[in-house]
């Protein structure tokens, strides 16, 4: 049997000309960790040889042109080094979508289309409703329920500017109309305006929580991820602000983290939201918090699951 010609990390590719795609692959998998390391080693060659994932399998047995084995290594060094691979290569899949993703912006997580699913459970359809996302990042709830509720009106906030134009080049991208976005701290920008429901996804990590220096987090904005000594502070000023902002039988829907459940259930009860209740993501932990404005009359017909 023919030697197997494996490439080897301390080597530039203009010195291994003959391997293949299927080496380059299964060197890259055996230097990255963790069970997403073939995943990841896929994606990072795709977009390094600009072919779909389909195509390395396809053409196994493809000499890439040195170049594009440079451009991989690079990619691999610095995913080695940590940076998350959603910036590596600029996108992340998200609900129905592939988001444009920077630096200046979280990445987006499976466990927050929890948030979205049940936001659109009470949000009927065909019906003029108005929503805000607040802090909107990459725009990953406001575009998910804007393409979802059509007529429903959606205001997406955000107190970076960096994060807005993200999220506003996501939107045109999407040839999403429907969605208006506002630079402001949480609700500041919505002064005198109030709205069906209010989603979002704020920092909920403590300042001196460890894992602020492993991993993706890293690499984050630390602005979208820590929130206080308990990781609270903004999720107290949202839920303290929203009853100004919420119509009768209006609902608020916060993420986060597993532990922090009862602590949020009790501000919501303090300022007055009915109906409060902790929804698990689908790894069953705590995940969303939720309730809903006194309905002293039918909001627009908001519905109440």
């Amino acid at each position: 049997m023919d030697e197997v010609h494996e490439p080897r990390a301390d080597l530039p590719a203009g010195e291994l000309p003959t391997a293949t795609v299927g080496e380059w692959l299964a060197a890259a998998t055996r230097r990255l960790s963790g069970e997403e390391a073939r995943a990841e080693a896929e994606r990072l060659l795709a977009h390094a040889l600009g072919v779909g994932p389909t195509w390395l399998y396809t053409h196994r047995d493809d000499v890439p042109a040195a170049e594009r084995i440079a451009a991989f290594e690079r990619l691999l060094d610095q995913r080695l080094a940590g940076e998350p691979v959603a910036y590596l290569l600029g996108h992340r899949g998200f609900w129905r979508f592939d988001l444009q993703v920077t630096p200046a912006t979280l990445i987006p997580r499976p466990e927050t289309e929890r948030l979205v699913e049940l936001a659109l459970e009470r949000l009927p359809e065909n019906t003029n409703l108005r929503v805000v996302d607040l802090g909107t990042g990459t725009g990953a709830i406001a575009l998910s329920i804007a393409h979802e509720r059509p007529r429903a009106q959606i205001v997406a906030t955000d107190a970076s500017e960096d994060a807005l134009a993200v999220a506003k080049a996501n939107a045109r991208a999407l040839g999403l109309g429907n969605v208006e976005f506002r630079h402001g701290d949480w609700l500041t920008p919505l002064a005198g305006e109030t709205f069906d429901l209010i989603a979002s996804n704020p920092p909920y990590i403590a300042d001196d929580d460890a894992h602020l220096q492993q991993g993706d987090l890293r690499f984050e904005p630390r602005s979208a991820l820590a929130a206080g000594a308990d990781g609270l502070d903004d999720i107290r000023l949202i839920v303290a602000a929203s009853p100004d902002r919420l119509g009768p039988g209006g609902w608020l829907l916060l993420e986060h983290g597993w532990d922090q459940g009862e602590a949020v259930r009790a501000l919501f009860e303090a300022h007055g939201f009915e109906a409060v209740e902790t929804v698990q993501d689908w790894e069953r932990r705590d995940r969303v918090t939720l309730g809903r404005t006194a309905v002293s009359r039918t909001a627009h017909g908001i519905t109440s699951p």
